[in-house]
């Protein structure tokens, strides 16, 4: 079991004092006595840990770090750092109302039918949390947890918020607090092939500035992996349903350290003990503490805490239906109660009684109303001791913050003099652009890597439609006949190629939420994303584009010889280059993966019926002519027609060829030389046997194709995918607010 020392013992080896040994098993959990407490003794920062990693590496090996023979004491790092760095995040008179959803509504019917009541999620909510100090917030499903948590967290809109969030007496600046703060969602949203140390040295390149080492960067993950108690589970990957990986407690701390890495100074988390044994919910608590007494403020929602998570807990806020019904320390639940007339019993789980007693009141007529109503007097007759508290602990956040970062806190980079102006002196990114890019491509081979099956399977339907295709189509000659199955091979070929593309849908969705969690707190930009995701895309296409002009150009006897055959490879990498960059656009406004499936279909299908193929461009609706400008199918089709047709004077129907196709042809020989004769009389030509009829530019002028050249419609095609790229990248700066409104 990965060991977690409490504040002043060893983080790798376990002791006598260890604080995770388990309670008296036989004793009560009403017996469990909850001391008076004080201001935790702080923890060292993420930093100081560093140190001690890097001071125990005493060898020239600036690659190696010994992490098993080495003993990181908590208790001399303590001793140099003072006992207080204030920062206090308050909240005031917080409300939050959304409009009640109607199950249907006539827009004719009237304004009255149309106006619907607002629900209240958040009523006049208010408190406090501190630096050191894990705040909890407890209430039944549907009482308000996580909207509170989204509301401190900046998560919902300032127009539909009311009310005020301060730091240290003032108001955060969105950029301000998306740099020195974390989100840790309830879902553990992580790659499934890379392993925990890989996970967190990916988190720490986005996260650390480049000025920071890579040696230094790797120490800080080693220590954050002792700090998280991973370390026996450092080189294992995530997994997911269909590979095994690491526990779901491990799973659940690797979710916080990826946020964590930067040592943020506001740490929100919604339901980190969720679907936890109440071991690894424990352990999950117990990281949580030692980073708050490490010089943060950690907030966090919980359904129902066991006790001995309750002993880790400094503050808690209980809610009902959006109202405050407690706030205060775990301590004061036993003398809150008893005044309210319902005393806990002696052998009574504090805060099982406190909830079922909740929801008890929730289902009288009259509700909560009285306990919310005795909070509040409650709390006015503890309000002089904790307007003296604030008093004596809060200080300028200017000075808070160069107080946490000369401690060594890293703020992504911010310096130790904020200054006047704290918004300019941390930076919106730790990193630029082109490290940003690099660090994602990385990272997303690295997945990608550890799975070739999905490439492989993509690989596999080029390949064998290419040898379909090239065996059924092989050999083609010039005759009438092999003219319409060149033309027939050449528009399903292009079809083809943005089919492939569909598989292109799961990719994104699959990492929606990874982006938008690491998005939301400027982990990195969002063009960095979408640049990154499109270079390291091509050459996967210049590898089916290559496999599928190679298979079937050569079989199919396509004309034009090697230079053809150089465009034609080019053409079908900018079909598949515009198609991938199409259906990512579509899987960033769709958000389930049938439903893409089912929308790249249909939309592929009304290309191709607009490309020309069935029915040529002088012969569309002019009402409809606009749709044969926007089909993707168009471009790559007249392009490898006019590749295959290039010689104007290549021959493709001579003399009888012209009864081909038609119910003469089946007419003998000497009567088709009889047709030819009579026609060359009446219409004063001399047409015999060998005469040539029909030639590649009467192919191309009879398929409608004359305005564009096969060089523009390349071109043009690649066009077609920047666009789309960047159409995906405003569908993210749009779509992944990830705030209520």
């Amino acid at each position: 079991m990965s060991h977690f020392g409490g504040s002043g013992m060893p983080l790798v080896k376990p002791t006598a004092g260890d604080s995770l040994s388990f309670p008296n098993q036989n004793e009560p959990a009403d017996h469990k006595k909850y001391p008076k407490r004080g201001r935790p003794s702080v923890s060292p920062s993420l930093a100081e840990l560093l140190k001690r990693v890097e001071g125990a590496d005493t060898s020239g090996d600036n690659t190696a770090i010994d992490h098993h023979h080495h003993v990181i004491e908590l208790s001399h790092a303590c001793s140099s750092v003072p006992t207080s760095y204030p920062f206090v995040l308050s909240f005031k008179n917080l409300t939050y109302s959304v409009k009640a959803s109607q199950k249907f509504e006539l827009p004719f019917c009237g304004k009255g039918l149309s106006d619907s009541p607002d629900k209240v999620l958040l009523n006049d909510i208010s408190g406090e949390a501190r630096e050191g100090e894990i705040m909890a917030v407890l209430g039944a499903s549907g009482s308000g947890k996580s909207t509170l948590i989204d509301a401190l967290a900046n998560r919902i809109s300032k127009e539909s918020l009311k009310g005020s969030v301060t730091l240290n007496g003032e108001v955060l600046e969105s950029s301000l607090l998306k740099v020195i703060s974390a989100y840790v969602m309830q879902d553990d949203l992580l790659f499934p092939m890379l392993t925990v140390e890989e996970t967190l040295m990916f988190s720490a390149e986005f996260r650390l500035p480049r000025s920071l080492s890579k040696r230094k960067k790797k120490a800080r993950v080693q220590a954050l992996i002792d700090q998280l108690g991973l370390r026996n589970a450092a080189k294992t990957v995530i997994g997911d349903e269909g590979r095994r990986g690491v526990s779901g407690g491990e799973r659940r701390r690797v979710s916080i350290g990826i946020d964590i890495i930067h040592d943020p100074i506001l740490l929100f988390l919604d339901e980190p003990t969720s679907g936890l044994d109440s071991t690894s919910a424990f352990m999950v608590v117990k990281v949580l503490q030692r980073i708050a007494q490490s010089g943060s403020i950690v907030i966090m929602s919980v359904h129902q805490p066991s006790y001995r998570i309750l002993n880790l807990l400094d503050r808690l806020i209980l809610l009902s239906h959006g109202n405050t019904v407690f706030g205060g320390s775990p301590a004061n639940l036993p003398d809150f109660f008893s005044q309210f007339g319902h005393p806990i019993p002696e052998n009574e789980n504090r805060t099982e009684f406190a909830l079922d007693l909740i929801r008890e009141l929730e289902e009288t007529p009259e509700g909560t109303k009285n306990l919310v109503e005795f909070n509040k007097s409650w709390q006015r007759t503890k309000s002089p001791k904790n307007n003296n508290h604030e008093s004596k602990s809060s200080i300028s956040l200017t000075d808070a913050i160069r107080q946490s970062v000369s401690r060594g806190k890293l703020v992504s980079g911010a310096t130790t003099d904020p200054g006047p102006d704290l918004t300019s002196s941390v930076p919106t990114f730790a990193n630029p652009m082109w490290f940003e890019m690099i660090v994602i491509a990385k990272r997303s081979m690295t997945n990608s890597r550890r799975m070739p099956e999905l490439f492989g399977i993509r690989f596999g339907a080029v390949l064998v439609t290419g040898i379909i295709l090239a065996t059924i189509y092989w050999k083609l000659d010039n005759s009438p006949k092999g003219v319409q199955e060149r033309i027939a091979f050449l528009a399903f070929a292009m079809v083809t190629t943005f089919y492939t593309c569909a598989e292109a849908i799961p990719v994104f969705l699959q990492e929606r939420y990874i982006f938008m969690r690491e998005t939301a707190y400027n982990a990195y930009r969002r063009s960095s994303y979408v640049l990154a995701h499109s270079i390291i895309s091509i050459p996967a296409l210049v590898v089916l584009s290559l496999t599928f002009a190679a298979v079937t150009f050569f079989a199919v006897g396509l004309a034009g010889g090697f230079s053809g055959f150089i465009f034609f490879f080019f053409i079908i990498l900018a079909s598949f280059w515009a198609g991938s960059s199409f259906v990512t656009f579509l899987s960033g406004i769709v958000s389930h993966v049938m439903l893409g499936f089912t929308v790249v279909v249909a939309i592929l299908a009304y290309f191709l019926l607009f490309s020309g193929f069935f029915i040529s461009r002088d012969r569309i609706p002019a009402y409809w002519i606009w749709f044969h400008y926007i089909s993707l199918v168009k471009y790559p089709f007249e392009g490898v027609l006019q590749n295959e047709f290039d010689d104007p004077n290549k021959c493709f129907v001579r003399g009888v060829q012209m009864f081909d196709n038609t119910p003469l042809g089946s007419l003998p020989m000497s009567m088709k030389l009889k047709l030819l004769k009579s026609m060359s009389n009446a219409l004063g030509i001399n047409i015999t046997s060998s005469t040539c009829v029909t030639t590649a530019s009467d192919i191309l002028t009879q398929q409608g194709i004359t305005d564009i050249s096969k060089w523009n419609c390349l071109w043009i095609l690649v066009a077609w995918g920047f666009f789309f790229r960047i159409l995906f990248y405003f569908t993210l700066l749009v779509g992944s607010k990830n705030k209520r409104r």
